[in-house]
């Protein structure tokens, strides 16, 4: 397996830590909202993972992001500093470039395979 995709996925899987934890003091803060949607463990930096767990936490995190963008557009109403939801909007961005990254790698490596 590519270095990269493993360092990537270590690095997507503390991400999701943090998220987790975010997700849980936002639902906290705001308990009369639905919670933000859970986003799965990754259990391991594998190429096992990435073919049979990575397409479902794609679209788990694709639920997440448009949560935080929904937020985004009605974040006028809820007015004043509301440091739960920064938190989860930067946990959500983080996890969401470290995707972006994985799938590149995941798709040169794929090219180069083809070769």
């Amino acid at each position: 397996m590519d270095v990269r995709l493993v360092q990537l996925l270590g690095s997507f899987i503390t991400a999701r830590s943090q998220y987790s934890l975010s997700r849980l003091e936002y639902a906290m803060q705001h308990g009369e909202e639905a919670a933000p949607p859970v986003i799965d463990r990754l259990l391991e930096p594998s190429e096992r993972a990435l073919r049979e767990e990575w397409p479902s936490l794609e679209s788990q995190l694709e639920a997440a992001i448009d949560y935080v963008k929904n937020l985004e557009r009605n974040r006028t109403s809820r007015g004043g500093r509301d440091e739960s939801f920064r938190w989860l909007q930067r946990s959500v961005r983080e996890l969401d470039q470290y995707a972006r990254a994985i799938r590149w790698v995941m798709t040169v490596s794929e090219n180069e395979t083809e070769r």
